[in-house]
């Protein structure tokens, strides 16, 4: 039977960049099911002890920055370890995949996502700002006015916020998590497991 996979993730992580295309594949793979998720850790962070990036010790956020570089010369990503503009809110963002969801299924949402993430980690582009996304859109062959009209960002704003209420009850701490079937994997660095998981 297809499993079912929960992805709460949001579009200003590096780790959900580096883990995005390899899920996309597992998925693919075992035919899951893919629920696109983007959350609030701004809202999050509190409820699970968390800390934004700048608050963090300085050591913390020195190893940070060597994982990602292993990581980003284990599997060949072209990525800017500290890009222009991040951090940056991901609000505008998250509702242009979830809008992209809505209007045209996961598929188109999940390509939104790979798009921002490379804009924000790879094209030194702001994806906080509302003229960004616009041309984000119009380059993935959406039509921004439609995604972006009131009633629609109205609807996809309501989504992004009980997304993130959704996580928060259900233990999320972290980004990119997999939701496998209810089973939580917190990182890209579990996709070996989530593979597991989807294969079972």
């Amino acid at each position: 039977m297809a499993k079912n996979a929960d992805y709460y993730f949001t579009a200003v992580s590096p780790w959900s960049f580096l883990g995005h295309e390899r899920f996309a594949a597992l998925a693919a793979k075992h035919g899951a099911a893919v629920n696109v998720k983007p959350v609030d850790y701004g809202r999050i962070f509190p409820a699970s002890g968390g800390m934004p990036l700048k608050q963090r010790a300085p050591q913390r956020q020195a190893y940070r920055l060597i994982e990602l570089w292993r990581w980003r010369e284990h599997l060949g990503v072209k990525m800017n370890l500290e890009p222009k503009h991040f951090p940056v809110p991901a609000d505008g963002a998250a509702c242009l995949i979830i809008a992209t969801d809505l209007a045209h299924g996961t598929t188109a949402a999940m390509d939104m996502a790979l798009a921002l993430y490379r804009a924000c980690w790879v094209e030194e582009r702001n994806v906080a700002d509302a003229e960004t996304l616009r041309a984000i859109a119009r380059e993935q062959g959406r039509d921004p006015d439609r995604l972006l009209a009131e009633a629609p960002g109205k609807a996809a704003r309501a989504k992004f916020d009980a997304y993130t209420q959704e996580a928060v009850d259900r233990g999320v701490f972290g980004a990119p998590t997999y939701m496998i079937d209810g089973e939580p994997f917190w990182g890209q660095d579990r996709l070996e497991f989530v593979a597991k998981a989807l294969a079972a």
